[in-house]
């Protein structure tokens, strides 16, 4: 039996989905050339893996079983892709970091400096990912280690914290809640709220305060993939949004910060494949662990309700550019 790759993309599309039309619209192919390759492969396993009628599509249990291995096999034949690119390259000097907008804020150029110290002749390319890639090119295998903020599905991932900041409501300068000095997250739940770009559910949710809502659906009024597409939907009024304390770093008129006293805290880490991880990779973990401790009052700084630890001024037209 010959299973093509692009097969079993298409039925995870699909089991992801649980639509035909948005699995093809999310793969940008036709609704009917996805529908005959599912069959094609269920024909050739020999295995009904969805239930379909006029008004829904459902896993079988036989495609429940199929979908976790299929994750697994796709994973790993892209990263012994990755890798067998770079062997072929000979690229043995080059480690490629993904960062999430932001990164470890100002964690990062210490930590950069002292990897560049301890491997001069190493190249460090960065890669910025927006809210859209949580993972930051990990689970795509784009990059070798990545800064990245919890949560998120983070299946074969491996984790070094650094530091954890708590949450704040960005709110219209207007709003009702703007002039107080905290809130509860009870208080938010009725507003409308912004959400991210992201699919990963894990993400959104926490983002979301999903937590709090006792399985009621927040009121998702809009979308952004980073910071300042945040702070723009909220100026004008159209949501709120949930933040960390350095997002007030970026001077935005008509935009106020408040600490939610009791949403869970949002982690920053470095984070890598594990079971994948090459000697610069385990350097890179080890000098993030290294300069970590060995800065203690700029990790309170980062973590206090009001992120003490201050750029300079940046304006809207700054971050755009």
């Amino acid at each position: 039996m010959e299973v093509h790759s692009r097969q079993l993309q298409y039925f995870i599309a699909v089991a992801e989905e649980l639509s035909f039309t948005r699995a093809a619209q999310r793969l940008h192919v036709s609704q009917q050339g996805l529908s005959m390759q599912i069959k094609q492969l269920e024909h050739d396993m020999d295995v009904t893996l969805f239930s379909r009628t006029t008004r829904q599509v459902e896993l079988t249990a036989a495609g429940c079983a199929f979908l976790r291995h299929v994750r697994e096999a796709l994973s790993s034949l892209a990263f012994g892709l990755e890798e067998a690119r770079a062997a072929h390259r000979g690229e043995h000097d080059r480690l490629v970091l993904g960062c999430l907008e932001g990164a470890a804020l100002t964690l990062t150029e210490p930590i950069l400096a002292a990897f560049r110290e301890r491997h001069p002749e190493v190249t460090v390319e960065l890669t910025h990912f927006t809210y859209e890639t949580p993972s930051a090119g990990l689970a795509s295998g784009q990059v070798d280690v990545a800064i990245v903020r919890r949560p998120f599905q983070d299946t074969g991932l491996g984790f070094e914290p650094l530091f954890r900041q708590p949450l704040m409501v960005m709110l219209p300068a207007n709003h009702r809640l703007a002039d107080r000095t905290e809130v509860a997250a009870e208080e938010l739940l009725d507003e409308p709220i912004l959400s991210s770009a992201a699919s990963d559910p894990v993400w959104n949710a926490f983002w979301q305060l999903d937590s709090h809502r006792g399985g009621r659906p927040a009121q998702v009024a809009c979308r952004a993939k980073t910071l300042l597409e945040e702070l723009h939907q909220v100026a004008t009024g159209a949501a709120i949004a949930m933040t960390v304390p350095c997002a007030a770093w970026i001077k935005f008129p008509g935009v106020r910060l408040v600490p939610v006293i009791d949403a869970a805290p949002n982690e920053v880490a470095v984070s890598w494949r594990a079971g994948h991880e090459n000697a610069l990779v385990r350097s890179f973990i080890d000098v993030a662990r290294r300069v970590r401790n060995a800065n203690p009052g700029l990790l309170a700084r980062l973590q206090a309700p009001r992120c003490r630890d201050r750029q300079p001024a940046r304006t809207a037209t700054a971050m755009s550019s």
